[in-house]
């Protein structure tokens, strides 16, 4: 089945790797997804002039400081708690969203 394309990220597909890497960092990236982002790791190396995984070149891409998936995991516990705390569900998606939109839109 063909699902239209997300106009959250036309003109703009480095907004989803960092959805993927936000995903990667909290441990709820999906093996489809994992799958996807080995496939492409060339193409990146290719575009951005980089070696390494794909991890290392989202990381090299935006000048993280050190250890960011530990930074992220911990506002991913923080948000889980406020979530529940005010009886909303949020998603490992969703978290990525705000996440990247939050700090690096």
């Amino acid at each position: 089945m063909f699902s239209p394309p997300n106009p959250r990220y036309e003109g703009r597909p480095f907004l989803r790797l960092l959805e993927f890497y936000v995903l990667w960092a909290i441990g709820e990236l999906s093996g489809k997804q994992a799958l996807f982002l080995e496939e492409i790791t060339p193409k990146l190396r290719s575009t951005y002039h980089r070696e390494g995984d794909w991890q290392s070149i989202i990381v090299a891409e935006m000048e993280f400081p050190p250890h960011p998936p530990a930074k992220i995991r911990e506002f991913w516990v923080r948000n889980l708690e406020i979530a529940r705390v005010a009886g909303v569900h949020l998603s490992p998606q969703q978290f990525a969203e705000l996440f990247v939109d939050e700090n690096f839109v």
